[in-house]
């Protein structure tokens, strides 16, 4: 089964669970900003998406952090990794287990691979 990890209010989340629906996947969610996100699951999304895909620098959360902030997550993985878990908005959304990959943000035609 599909497992879909994000924030409910999200357009990005919004389109995702749309477009899961419609395409008749199942799929588990998990709400971090709620239940909260385990250091494991961050770094298994690090080793497999990389800091630049996981690490959402266009949200308005990176902009709110201050420079020395910044600097202190980028200084290693295990600083980014404490830095994820505290702020989870800093995570890219939605990132979708599909099982054999990860993906992460909404992409449409990924989805729609999906269902192949």
């Amino acid at each position: 089964m599909l497992k879909i990890y994000g924030i409910k209010n999200c357009n990005s989340m919004k389109k995702a669970f749309d477009l899961l629906t419609e395409l008749g996947l199942s799929y588990e969610f998990h709400d971090y900003k709620k239940q909260g996100i385990d250091a494991e699951t961050v770094k298994t999304w690090l080793d497999a998406l990389g800091q630049d895909v996981v690490l959402n620098k266009k949200g308005t959360t990176w902009h709110k952090l201050s420079e020395e902030e910044q600097q202190t997550a980028l200084a290693s993985e295990e600083n980014l990794i404490q830095a994820l878990t505290t702020h989870t908005s800093l995570i890219k959304r939605p990132i979708l287990n599909t099982g054999a990959a990860y993906i992460a943000g909404f992409d449409e035609a990924a989805y729609q691979a999906l269902k192949k």
